[in-house]
């Protein structure tokens, strides 16, 4: 079992920045995916960036690939999420979730989520 808990988010401008994180209890930490998805209101939630046990792959949904960083700390248990040049659109809670590469990237179905954390950017 692993336990998730997201902090960082709040209210920013637009063409600003935030830095999500997710500390993980656990001491299988490094053996999972990490993840990070978000909701907006009135859509579905959507997978936004993914980092392998090792941290050596990523990989980003297209609508935030250049303005996202997703990277993790291993032995402190904790995958952050750096986003920049913030957009309206990127309002959303955020998810961090974890879980096998395959069940992450390409089925979106991580085994394990946090509660979310609301990022609010005005224009």
């Amino acid at each position: 079992q692993v336990q998730l808990v997201e902090s960082g988010g709040g209210s920013v401008q637009a063409g600003g920045s935030l830095r999500l994180s997710c500390a993980a209890s656990g001491r299988t930490f490094s053996s999972y995916t990490m993840a990070w998805f978000r909701q907006a209101p009135g859509k579905e939630r959507e997978f936004v960036a993914a980092i392998s046990g090792s941290g050596s792959n990523t990989y980003y949904a297209d609508s935030v690939k250049g303005r996202a960083t997703i990277s993790r700390t291993n032995a402190q248990n904790t995958v952050y999420l750096q986003m920049n040049s913030l957009k309206p659109e990127d309002t959303a809670v955020y998810y961090c979730a974890a879980g096998g590469w395959m069940k992450v990237t390409r089925l979106q179905s991580p085994d394990f989520w946090g509660q979310g954390t609301q990022v609010t950017v005005s224009s």
